[in-house]
């Protein structure tokens, strides 16, 4: 089914080259403020799997629609491609212009160095998921990077524990930016919102250079005086902020309250978005079409090794840790599939085991419960999606017995929480 579907795409980016292209016409500007109309979607758009009703969004205004095609773990980059398949062809089949995000994360590491490597290595999947889909055409705007959360690790409840600096952000975002530029012949647009901007982001002028794509809610687009990057008491200081206290912004979401249905969306709610230009500026994003070559296409069951950066294991009170990496053939890191410990002695006992991704091609194990005992296993990695061939690497180590508590201490008393009273997240933002 997957091939068909990509093979659909092929056929439609011909169509569009040789149709679209010839003289297209002026685009509607019908969104607020006299401004082209957009949205964006995602799987989380899919409620129970029912489809877009692109004609509908189409009727609604809407010109252009962002679709989540890619993400730095696996199973969300997978999710994402399934409905990046069927939602761009449906939506440029009812004369939308279409686009795909990448939803990025930051590696663990602050060697910049590995910090390029990282940068360059999920630019590469974005570069492959193009040439799934055909590459680009007439209809498509440049892909955007989905750069939010500056997060590095967190631990097992789910908290960030190390932020990535300012300085190493700025250096990923540009090493990502640079490279896709590069291949694809368009320059990317950057996604992100203006607290974010500000805060984790360096000012550097180069990212000036690259289409900015911002989130910024609970300011009325309608008024001709609106626009996205003000604050109370000025302004947000970033590499894209103007020195009138504006933003040189492209693309503005202005809201993530949008009714759906009424743009053929199934569930509740939608994000809405605007373009800051005219139909020629709007048009001059999609010119460049772009056909993969061979070596850009995805590899199928391509070779990988497996190395051991660390490992850890003492006693039976402590956790077995284990970070590895896994490469392609050239030497960088793979894109997709995760890793697992095995025993190899069905008699030893091992407790529960988490993985998490700690860079791109990079993991960490964490088994807990381990029993006393000198342990024979192996690191495995699988790629469901066929990317990369599986690997395995052994490992040994011993774990001793941990002397037993004296005294089990006093549990103190669970406080009684107050119930919190609901939260209105649309509070204050655009609902239309």
């Amino acid at each position: 089914m997957k091939r068909l579907l990509i093979a659909l795409a092929l056929c439609l980016t011909l169509l569009t080259d040789s149709v679209w292209a010839l003289s297209p016409a002026k685009i509607a500007q019908l969104g607020p403020g006299g401004r082209i109309a957009g949205l964006d979607v995602s799987h989380w758009n899919h409620a129970g799997g029912a489809p877009i009703d692109f004609k509908k969004m189409y009727s609604a205004g809407i010109r252009f629609v962002m679709i989540k095609g890619g993400d730095a773990q696996t199973a969300a980059d997978a999710m994402a491609l399934k409905y990046l398949l069927v939602d761009r062809l449906a939506a440029q089949k009812a004369h939308l212009y279409t686009g795909f995000y990448y939803y990025a994360y930051l590696p663990d590491s602050s060697d910049p160095t590995f910090i390029i490597n990282d940068a360059n290595a999920q630019a590469r999947k974005v570069i492959w998921r193009i040439g799934q889909i055909g590459g680009y055409n007439a209809r498509d705007l440049p892909v955007a990077l989905d750069l939010e959360n500056n997060c590095q690790r967190v631990n097992n409840s789910g908290t960030c524990t190390k932020y990535m600096s300012r300085a190493n952000v700025t250096l990923w975002a540009k090493t990502w930016l640079a490279s896709v530029a590069k291949k694809s012949h368009r320059k990317p647009i950057f996604y992100s919102y203006a607290q974010f901007l500000e805060g984790a982001m360096a000012g550097d002028p180069v990212l000036r250079q690259y289409p900015l794509w911002m989130a910024h809610y609970s300011i009325d687009p309608a008024i001709s005086t609106s626009q996205p990057n003000s604050k109370s008491g000025g302004c947000f200081a970033h590499p894209w902020s103007n020195a009138n206290c504006t933003a040189q912004w492209q693309f503005w979401q202005y809201s993530s309250c949008g009714i759906a249905g009424k743009y053929g969306v199934p569930g509740t709610r939608v994000d809405l978005n605007l373009f800051a230009g005219n139909t020629t500026k709007f048009l001059a994003l999609t010119h460049g079409t772009w056909t993969p070559e061979p070596a850009d296409s995805l590899p199928q069951n391509e070779a990988t090794t497996m190395q051991i950066v660390s490992q850890s294991a003492n006693t039976t009170a402590d956790p077995l840790i284990v970070t590895v990496d896994v490469l392609r053939p050239d030497g960088t890191p793979v894109v997709t599939g995760t890793v697992r410990f095995k025993s190899l002695d069905d008699a030893m006992t091992i407790g529960t085991q988490t993985v998490k991704r700690a860079a791109t091609g990079r993991w960490t194990i964490t088994v807990n419960s381990l029993v006393a005992g000198d342990y024979l296993g192996v690191v495995y990695f699988t790629d469901q999606s066929g990317t990369h061939a599986a690997t395995e690497l052994p490992i040994e180590f011993n774990v001793s017995q941990a002397p037993t508590p004296t005294s089990t201490p006093t549990p103190l008393p669970t406080p009684t929480k107050t119930k919190a009273p609901p939260v209105d997240s649309c509070a204050g933002q655009i609902r239309n």
